[in-house]
């Protein structure tokens, strides 16, 4: 019997089995952690449905206590499966279901997602393209027939422009004051430096 089948034999004397003795019902928040978890427990569940399937095939008389033993801990480790999925919010496309369900490969649809994503910046860039053209074809026609509105408009634009710039300028300089005091304040193993409290 492996680790992942150590467990706790119930009081009612039926041979149910009652809490797991492994410590992964703890409640985590890290989502990468939980899905960890889910990840190990559909693993311990494989391995044991594996070792199952070698007790039922060599089935005798002598080998009843360990079946019984292995869907006890089966049974425990779904139910395991089922706490430790419930702390996870994974929403997978029904389309990839349903291509795993025709038995083809999850990723045509990544593939599928992807190209269209292409195909719609493809047009999206025709389109900003467009409106560039239409844009400087408009301001040439207007500087022709109304050469000092444009002039205006330009400096207009220009000191709008300048005056973002420093904007954008002020705002990098603030968040990399900030990162450089986040960095300061962080040990070489990445934990963070905490100010004792007097």
């Amino acid at each position: 019997m492996d680790s992942s089948q150590d467990t706790v034999l119930g009081s009612g004397g039926n041979g149910m089995l009652a809490t797991p003795l492994n410590d992964t019902a703890a409640a985590v928040d890290d989502p990468k952690q939980n899905l960890n978890q889910v990840i190990d427990s559909i693993q311990k569940t494989l391995g044991q449905l594996h070792q199952l399937y070698l007790t039922v095939s060599s089935f005798n008389t002598a080998s009843q206590l360990p079946l019984l033993q292995r869907l006890n801990g089966l049974v425990t480790e779904l139910d395991n499966m089922v706490k430790l999925s419930e702390r996870c919010n994974i929403q997978v496309p029904m389309e990839v279901l349903n291509l795993i369900d025709d038995g083809k490969n999850p990723d045509e649809f990544t593939r599928g997602v992807i190209n269209s994503c292409i195909t719609k910046n493809q047009v999206t860039k025709g389109k900003t393209d467009a409106f560039k053209s239409v844009r400087k074809h408009l301001l040439e026609e207007l500087e022709q027939t109304f050469p000092d509105e444009v002039e205006s408009y330009r400096e207009i634009r220009a000191m709008s422009a300048a005056a973002s710039s420093i904007v954008q300028q002020e705002e990098s300089r603030t968040n990399e004051a900030k990162r450089l005091a986040q960095s300061q304040s962080s040990l070489p193993n990445g934990d963070v430096k905490v100010k004792p409290e007097h």
